[in-house]
């Protein structure tokens, strides 16, 4: 098996074998991985040319009942400041997206009950009702089906749910007993059945990770077949059970990316938050390894450091949405151009 026959089989192909992608992982180098980087860059712009979109992101809770072991806002975290925006709050921060020509906004929040469905569709429907043009996405956790439909009725086009890994027993190691790799998968498949545009995805060198973890990852993505694919390095936040754990790396985060792009070529994949703040360029490599999205912040600057999923996230600069003529100039260079457009999946 040769590294460059295995990649260029996945462009042509838009798959690979078990032991094609463990293969190509295994051996990768610098001068595989730019092959493989100047492949899913074809295959982006054969679908999207070079436009990045920009979704406007609106952390809007940092309550949570969950405990995963790897997050910051955990419910057992007591050193969190906690922080819930209002109606008025969210509205607001949508209006400023509005004005700096972002046409998708992301609520993202942990999972917090005092967002009643009721609360949430009265949200929505007013995001909807003042913002028509505009796509809503939804990262809000595990919610019941009910859930999930009266939001999509109110107007909430897609959704985000990551899953982490998709390995059992691996999901077991990051997750407390309660949560289960079943029902995060079984909640994916309802968001689709129901309509939405869906987005999954893992993070890099998370604890106990394999190089099996992540091929089957790569596989459970394929078949699946997401709208969006959100994928980062794992990072430790210091008031976690994996506080001393090593982190992901940009390297292996950015070579993956690009092996999702070749396997969905029309897949919608953001340069995360978690590898800008890895990597100072990690934005730009993103884009250089297949990406066609980014993520600014819109949430009130007051809040933005309590939304702290783990260590050392950018929520000021280049990540904060004001910045937005620097994040243009900066893709401007790298030969890509930022537009104020809903950018949706390429059907």
């Amino acid at each position: 098996m040769e590294s460059a026959k295995i990649t260029d089989s996945l462009y042509r192909n838009e798959n690979a074998s078990r032991e094609e992608l463990r293969f190509l992982i295994e051996n990768r180098n610098a001068e595989s991985a730019e092959r493989l980087f100047e492949r899913a860059r074809e295959a982006a712009r054969r679908h999207y040319g070079n436009k990045v979109y920009v979704r406007g992101l609106i952390e809007m809770t940092n309550y949570c009942r969950n405990d995963c072991y790897y997050c910051g806002i955990r419910r057992s975290n007591g050193a969190a400041q906690r922080y819930r925006l209002t109606k008025e709050d969210i509205m607001h921060c949508c209006e400023e997206g509005y004005r700096l020509g972002f046409r998708t906004f992301v609520l993202q929040g942990g999972e917090d009950s005092f967002y009643t469905d009721d609360i949430m569709v009265d949200i929505i429907g007013a995001i909807r009702g003042k913002y028509p043009d505009c796509a809503i996405t939804l990262s809000l956790g595990e919610k019941s089906a009910e859930s999930y439909r009266r939001f999509f009725d109110a107007g909430a086009n897609r959704y985000l749910l990551r899953h982490e890994t998709a390995t059992p027993e691996h999901y077991a190691k990051l997750h407390p007993a309660e949560l289960s790799l079943a029902n995060r998968i079984e909640c994916l498949r309802v968001l689709k059945e129901i309509g939405y545009q869906v987005g999954c995805g893992s993070m890099i060198g998370s604890p106990y990770q394999t190089l099996d973890n992540i091929v089957e990852d790569l596989i459970f993505i394929k078949s699946f077949g997401p709208q969006m694919v959100g994928m980062g390095p794992f990072i430790p936040h210091h008031d976690t059970p994996f506080a001393r754990e090593k982190a992901g790396t940009a390297e292996l985060t950015l070579f993956l990316l690009a092996i999702v792009r070749l396997m969905n070529p029309k897949v919608l994949l953001p340069a995360t938050t978690a590898l800008g703040t890895i990597e100072d360029n990690g934005r730009e490599l993103g884009m250089l390894a297949g990406c066609n999205v980014v993520m600014p912040n819109l949430s009130p600057i007051s809040v933005r450091k309590k939304y702290m999923l783990y260590d050392n996230k950018i929520s000021t600069g280049d990540e904060a949405a004001e910045a937005r003529a620097s994040l243009e100039r900066r893709m401007e260079k790298i030969g890509y151009r930022v537009v104020s457009e809903r950018g949706d999946y390429a059907d």
